[in-house]
């Protein structure tokens, strides 16, 4: 599937929380077990693994039930939550330009025998399955987001903010910063206090690396070659309450 298209689906995309539990066909499966292999990693060194299971594959969950899901294992080592949250934000993009309903799932688990199969551990699952409701928003305005000022403070990207500003993330928290400017923009991750720590710390660097992804496709669709990088010059923002993660430098 060509990145515009990608690109396209960040603006009318959504989590679906209904779905038609009839399986999808074998074909479409392995469509999306294939492209699974295709995913770019943010972090090359760690290692992950991705498996498709059902849903007798999960324990049980207050949320409702979905046909299939994305379980991610990873490698436990510095970065990997955030390059979960990248690698498999393309499976969400990439799954609802295909009409296939998605939804991130924070707290629901893989079955024991499911965790026992990977030596790697496990990170979060995804569900996927033919929706039940609407595919997609029909524009913008449907979208409960903070404004770009409340985000970032990057100088001439304002559409590439824009992108940035529409990504999932865990009750909508949005716990990123982005500053820089048209030829490299810097990204932050909020630091919890304690409470919201206990509650949301493993899951805020996944929401970085979701974020992060949109900023790098969008400055794909505009014909900008991107590099990442970590950036020993870039600000400090500990005193605004954020940590550095990572840049992305634009050619």
């Amino acid at each position: 599937m060509e990145k515009n298209k990608l690109y396209e689906t960040i603006f009318k995309r959504k989590s679906i929380r209904n779905y038609d539990l009839t399986p999808l066909d074998q074909n479409t499966l392995t469509e999306i077990k294939n492209h699974l292999n295709t995913l770019e990693f943010l972090y090359e060194d760690i290692k992950t693994e991705f498996k498709i299971i059902g849903t007798d594959d999960v324990k049980r969950r207050i949320m409702k039930k979905s046909p299939h899901y994305i379980a991610v294992f990873s490698e436990n080592k510095e970065g990997y939550l955030t390059n979960a949250g990248f690698m498999l934000q393309q499976m969400d993009l990439y799954l609802s330009a295909k009409g296939i309903g998605t939804c991130w799932q924070g707290i629901p688990q893989p079955k024991k025998e499911v965790l026992k199969s990977s030596d790697l551990e496990f990170v979060i699952l995804i569900a996927f399955g033919k929706a039940k409701e609407p595919l997609h928003r029909k524009g913008v305005a449907e979208f409960k987001r903070k404004s770009l000022k409340e985000i970032s403070d990057v100088h001439g990207a304002d559409e590439l903010m824009e992108a940035v500003r529409l990504a999932p993330s865990a009750s909508n928290n949005q716990p990123w910063f982005f500053t820089g400017d048209e030829n490299i923009i810097h990204v932050y991750a909020i630091k919890p206090g304690f409470i919201r720590g206990l509650l949301a710390k493993r899951y805020i660097p996944i929401d970085v690396g979701i974020a992060f992804y949109h900023l790098k496709l969008a400055a794909e669709n505009y014909g900008r070659k991107t590099e990442i990088v970590f950036d020993k010059t870039a600000p400090d923002y500990s005193s605004k309450g954020y940590e550095y993660i990572t840049s992305l430098r634009l050619k």
